[in-house]
């Protein structure tokens, strides 16, 4: 067996002492019930000072057993696993990744403690350190064997995912649960700051925010790495990795309300080549018009259609007209299977969700790609835009200008007035005529809110706040362009100004502002807002995650 083109089977026997006899001997006196050697040998490996020669001597000698190795010695196999092999000479590390190797391929019942004792290692161990005279536990962050310890462990677990092929299935559930609190450091969340040191003007302010910076910076780059192959698109690994990720995605990212930047780790990649965008798009797509998924999910998965519709600067403009082209289209069907029902519909958040979170997809995706539409070729533009039927979809009984976001139902309003493709402000009023205020008897008082986010909506794709990070995603990122020429539907005096110093969409956020502190999107400030500040619910009341 090689690895890095040594031979460890060639490994030359060390000389040292030690007590009791062979490995070989000391099981099979251990089978017919002798154990006193067997114990002896458990005592030595856990000894402190232990040697290096020591350990490869032991280690030699387990090789060649290996298959005597069983369940029944399981006590003996996590004393080796505990052995400190980790910054010792490159002598005792070959010689651990080959017992590793050997173990796996021999006995696989095994490998999740080897994966374990591996996984382990990733984080820093902890030490005690005394801060004000109070002992305090804390990772050591500042071993400076780390990174060549890193290095080791990711030997170690190509090493045995190549004996054995299936064990992402055992390991993602070890990652999972190893991984350290969001309150740890930099440095013990896997990476060595040191190399990169951040300047100034790319630290966020808030520790969390400057650790999942950190963090995305770090998965960026690897996306990068694998993605490309001596500067060249590697095509194999980039479909295997897009894989692993949209299943992160349907598992932890879609079902995650208002989550604000792990999603970009998908919108990075698909910036690569037209075919990812595409493809998860179509994913998105698929989950949207089937019934028997949960409304949950079909409503996530609308908004995350419709934002990256609006957003990524590299989906051509052939393709987001194929998409409006379906998304319009199933809305039409719905809107017809609601009229041959019989029955009276009435506009209800709880049964057509889906149907909601489409609409507002739609418009919310002409709000930010109409111009391309209409710039190159106003009369095609506005004839595609006609062709859509906007007119039926506002005007049908379902009603959704009353359930979409008031920012974009009036942009949204604005936008097709001045080019009258629909007219929608004559619904607008009669649907504020119909809104009744909600009483907040938990806020005291008398006060009194109108809940303006029925359909709970964020866009995933909203402003990326990170500064190191988010140096990727400019160049790939639409941002809003201010459209000085439409004139929004007039509201109350007071309730309308400019607000140009904003960050994009994002209301209550100046570009000097780095607060990343809320939990979960709520009901929010009904009134019409300044374009800067159209999409999704305040950045206060955001998560960071």
């Amino acid at each position: 067996m090689e690895i890095d083109g040594r031979d460890f089977l060639k490994t030359p026997s060390v000389k040292t002492v030690r007590f009791g006899g062979s490995v070989a001997e000391t099981l099979e006196k251990h089978k017919h019930g002798d154990s006193s050697d067997y114990e002896l040998l458990k005592h030595q490996l856990v000894d402190p000072e232990i040697k290096d020669a020591q350990i490869i001597n032991w280690l030699q000698e387990f090789r060649t057993c290996v298959t005597h190795l069983t369940k029944d010695h399981e006590q003996l196999i996590y004393t080796i696993l505990r052995l400190p092999w980790l910054g010792r000479s490159q002598a005792v590390v070959d010689e651990y990744l080959a017992f590793l190797g050997n173990l796996v391929s021999a006995q696989t019942v095994y490998l999740c403690a080897c994966l374990n004792m591996v996984v382990s290692h990733f984080t820093p161990k902890r030490v005690t350190i005394c801060e004000g005279g109070v002992d305090i536990s804390d990772s050591d962050d500042e071993d400076e064997n780390l990174p060549r310890n890193f290095d080791h462990c990711h030997q170690a677990l190509q090493l045995i995912i190549r004996y054995v092929p299936s064990t992402s299935r055992f390991l993602m559930p070890i990652l999972q649960e190893s991984f350290p609190f969001i309150q740890k450091s930099s440095r013990t969340l896997d990476e060595d700051v040191s190399a990169d040191e951040p300047t100034r003007t790319t630290v966020m302010a808030h520790p969390v925010a400057e650790r999942l910076d950190t963090l995305m910076a770090v998965l960026m780059a690897y996306i990068k790495d694998i993605c490309y192959v001596d500067g060249s698109f590697h095509v194999e690994r980039t479909k295997e990795l897009y894989r692993d990720l949209l299943t992160v995605f349907d598992k932890l990212i879609l079902p995650t309300h208002a989550s604000c930047h792990v999603q970009y780790t998908l919108f990075y990649l698909c910036s690569f080549k037209p075919a990812l965008a595409e493809a998860f798009l179509d994913h998105l797509w698929k989950i949207l018009q089937n019934p028997s998924l949960p409304a949950v999910l079909r409503q996530a998965a609308a908004g995350y259609l419709g934002s990256f519709l609006a957003r990524a600067k590299f989906i051509p403009l052939s393709t987001v007209w194929a998409c409006l082209d379906l998304l319009i289209s199933w809305i039409h069907q719905y809107i017809d299977s609601q009229d041959s029902c019989g029955k009276q519909v009435c506009c209800d958040v709880s049964l057509h969700g889906p149907f909601y979170t489409s609409c507002q997809a739609v418009f919310y995706t002409i709000i930010f790609r109409h111009r391309a539409m209409l710039e190159a070729n106003m009369k095609k533009g506005l004839e595609y835009l006609q062709s859509l039927n906007l007119e039926r979809v506002v005007m049908c009984q379902l009603n959704p200008l009353r359930v979409c976001l008031p920012s974009i139902t009036n942009m949204f309003a604005a936008i097709t007035r001045k080019y009258q493709v629909v007219f929608c402000y004559t619904i607008i009023e009669r649907n504020n005529r119909c809104v009744l205020p909600v009483v907040r008897s938990s806020a005291g008082g008398d006060c009194v809110t109108t809940n303006t986010n029925p359909l709970d909506s964020f866009f995933p794709f909203d402003p990326y706040l990170l500064k190191r990070s988010g140096q990727l995603i400019e160049p790939l990122y639409q941002v809003w362009d201010d459209l000085l020429d439409t004139e929004p539907f007039p509201t109350k005096r007071g309730q309308q100004g400019s607000r140009e110093d904003e960050d994009d969409f994002l209301y209550g956020e100046t570009p000097q502002a780095e607060g990343i502190v809320g939990l979960t999107p709520n009901s929010y400030d009904s009134n019409f807002r300044s374009p800067s500040s159209l999409g999704s619910p305040p950045n206060s009341l955001q998560r960071p995650f």
